[in-house]
């Protein structure tokens, strides 16, 4: 008879841990899902101005490429961002003469 009441003690026992260690599983599954969608995000959804000071312009042979972001709820002002042939990336004055004259003649293209 003892040995029966062990063993139900047992099976209770482990019963009741199922849940719980199952409940962590289900965390630990779940962070580990959130971790991966995370770093996979998009840069494009920071919430803010990439472009803290600007140039008024740089020669055009030295650019890469150019990207511009019109305003948004991110940035109240549009960013041009230009990629030069080493690699860097410079903020150009999107009022300025030249960055206007460079806009018109990529959007011509």
């Amino acid at each position: 008879m003892a040995r029966a009441a062990t063993a139900t003690a047992t099976a209770t026992a482990t019963a009741s841990c199922a849940p719980r260690l199952l409940r962590a599983a289900l965390l630990l599954l779940l962070l580990v899902a959130a971790t991966r969608h995370a770093a996979g995000a998009p840069v494009v959804s920071e919430l803010r101005c990439q472009c803290l000071q600007t140039v008024q312009g740089i020669h055009l042979k030295n650019i890469q490429s150019v990207k511009v972001t019109p305003a948004g709820s991110h940035c109240a002002q549009t960013e041009v961002i230009a990629t030069l042939k080493n690699g860097q990336e410079t903020c150009l004055n999107p009022e300025a003469p030249m960055v206007k004259k460079m806009i018109e003649k990529m959007l011509k293209k």
